[in-house]
């Protein structure tokens, strides 16, 4: 079963963002429930939040991102409907949250130190930590990088009251969407457009532009093989890896994610990303 957000208005159908989705899944012969999305981000409701979920059995969640506590909750509310969401909550946080993955990605991926909280003071300790040159800040799940220069790029952390202020637009963006912590991620000058790859139960299952650049081509030679030994033991079932060109060829990790909540670039078939949940998942109990 696949579960997607219902639209606010017309909660009889999905979401627009997702209905090219939901209609594919259906196609596949893959049962399609809806959840209200809004109720979940907001906590309030969990219960009725899916009242609409009316099978039972194993489920795949495809839609809007939520913080991990509100994910636990969704999880919860399903299994009173007996509901087994395949991706637990903990697998979930694991992938949602930058310091559930890095470790196992850190020899491909830039070097990160981050805070809990969102502390002046623990801030300057993890600036100090990472050193000096240009870095860039995001939290625990996500960045502004669309405010790049106001909110995401620090051109030198020795310089602390400069970096401050972009943490602290970071906040102000955020607001309560806020994550976790700041992560300070050292900068890795990189080329071209991103990839996002997909991957289920540790193998490589899809290969595509990033949503910011669905019109990019930057697919041609990318073999995401060579991450296999170090996404495979994080034994995540549904993840997207993002992976940029570095100035001196090599490929490197930007981001892991939940591939649940990973938006799918609209030059890739819904029914690629169906085709392939479908198939994996399959029996599964």
């Amino acid at each position: 079963m696949l579960l997607f957000p219902a639209d606010p208005l017309r909660p009889r159908r999905p979401d627009d963002h997702f209905a090219a989705e939901a209609e594919a899944a259906r196609a596949a012969g893959i049962l399609v429930a809806l959840v209200d999305h809004d109720l979940l981000a907001s906590g309030h409701d969990p219960a009725r939040a899916v009242a609409a979920v009316r099978a039972s059995g194993v489920a795949v969640y495809r839609g809007w991102m939520l913080r991990a506590d509100r994910y636990a909750d969704l999880a919860d509310a399903l299994a009173a409907r007996d509901v087994r969401l395949r991706t637990t909550p903990a697998q979930y946080r694991r992938a949602h949250e930058l310091p559930g993955w890095y470790e196992a990605l850190r020899t491909v991926t830039p070097e990160s130190v981050w805070t809990t909280g969102a502390g002046r003071a623990a801030f300057d300790a993890a600036r100090r930590a990472l050193g000096g040159g240009p870095a860039v800040l995001r939290d625990w799940t996500k960045s502004a990088k669309h405010h790049w220069h106001e909110a995401a790029f620090i051109p030198d952390l020795a310089d602390d009251d400069a970096a401050w202020r972009v943490a602290t637009r970071l906040l102000q963006l955020r607001e309560d969407d806020f994550t976790g912590g700041f992560v300070l991620r050292r900068f890795e000058r990189f080329t071209g457009a991103e990839v996002r790859t997909w991957w289920i139960d540790g193998r490589w299952a899809l290969v595509g532009p990033h949503p910011d650049t669905p019109d990019a081509a930057p697919t041609d030679g990318v073999n995401p093989g060579f991450l296999t030994p170090l996404v495979a033991p994080l034994g995540l079932p549904f993840v997207t890896v993002d992976l940029a060109r570095h100035a001196d060829g090599r490929w490197r990790v930007v981001e892991l994610g939940d591939g649940q909540v990973s938006d799918r670039p609209a030059t890739v078939a819904p029914s690629a990303l169906i085709t392939a949940l479908g198939r994996a998942f399959a029996g599964a109990s």
